[in-house]
């Protein structure tokens, strides 16, 4: 197939984790019936010029700018949009941010659009239920809320979507501070509030070629839920697994939801609020996500155990603690 002939996929985040993985799955496929738009802020960047050389057409645009993005959609047959909470700390933002990719895909008659979402878990918990705090006077999670919320813009609209819900990224990890740690004994260990309920995971790399299984198989996703996750695996099961990968041994922690939210760095009580959700409302949030639908849309994906094959040399591993 001649690149001419190739329908155009636009990935809003081509750069970050779960666009880019994206990017990533089409560019590597020879037999892919789509090109990659990749739609960035800085298309000087060295990241988009990587882009570029490797056979991406690069687009600047913000999501901040509806004039930008409809410029940025134009032409395309798909798009993959995603927002970024951790880059501001505000929901609003978010809400803005996905109303005005919702407008663009619908100016610029997008056919199939794949929004990475989470749930709104003021539908499981509403804002005067004292299970756990409520923030910002009007979320409970605000980093799922807001995307969940978000929804709506496209049904509303008539944008052709597919929702597709993420789960934790391992990749956590590596680069969000959350790796073994000394615990209060003294030992390494990792520590959520899940108790002995299952987490959701998923290697972040895996987000992307998910999302583009979904473009292969066509629009009869559309209007309906997906939720992708590579394992589902409690604390005390991924710290076995990391103790035989990284040849040390690393405990589980179940540390409660006020002690995780009192730990005081940024984002702490909204994280605390997330497991907290994820544990109390487990049946639900690991049912929404099926290892095996994940797999049949991205065949390479990993299990937790194969992403500690390929990544355990970059999990920060701090020295034991003597207590």
């Amino acid at each position: 197939m001649n690149m001419e002939d190739k329908k155009i996929i636009a990935v809003v985040g081509s750069t970050g984790a779960q666009g880019g993985g994206l990017v990533k799955a089409i560019l590597d496929d020879p037999n892919s019936p789509y090109r990659v738009r990749a739609i960035t802020r800085d298309a000087n960047s060295e990241k988009a010029q990587a882009l570029i050389a490797k056979g991406a057409e690069v687009v600047a645009a913000t999501m901040d700018d509806l004039t930008s993005l409809e410029s940025a959609f134009a032409g395309a047959y798909g798009v993959f949009g995603v927002t970024n909470f951790w880059e501001h700390f505000k929901p609003e933002l978010e809400i803005t941010q996905a109303e005005n990719l919702a407008k663009a895909a619908k100016a610029a008659g997008v056919q199939h659009f794949v929004w990475s979402t989470l749930e709104d878990t003021r539908k499981f918990l509403p804002l005067e239920s004292n299970q756990m705090p409520t923030l910002m006077e009007k979320y409970k999670v605000p980093h799922f809320d807001a995307k969940g919320e978000s929804d709506q813009f496209f049904k509303e609209l008539g944008v052709p979507t597919t929702f597709l819900l993420t789960s934790f990224y391992w990749d956590n990890f590596i680069h969000f501070g959350m790796g073994p740690q000394p615990g209060p004994d003294g030992n390494l260990m990792i520590a959520f509030p899940m108790d002995d309920k299952p987490l959701p995971g998923i290697a972040a790399k895996d987000i992307g070629a998910c999302a583009y299984g979904v473009f292969k198989e066509g629009t009869d996703h559309v209007g309906r839920t997906v939720g992708i996750a590579g394992d589902h695996l409690t604390g005390a099961q991924m710290a076995s697994a990391m103790s035989e990968s990284l040849g040390t041994p690393i405990g589980f922690y179940p540390i409660s939801p006020e002690a995780f939210r009192a730990l005081g760095f940024p984002g702490a009580d909204d994280l605390g609020n997330m497991f907290q959700f994820k544990r109390d409302f487990n049946d639900s949030f690991v049912g929404a996500r099926s290892v095996d639908v994940s797999r049949r849309l991205n065949p390479g994906l990993l299990s937790f155990r194969q992403w500690l094959e390929a990544y355990r040399s970059q999990i920060p591993l701090p020295e034991a603690a003597t207590p």
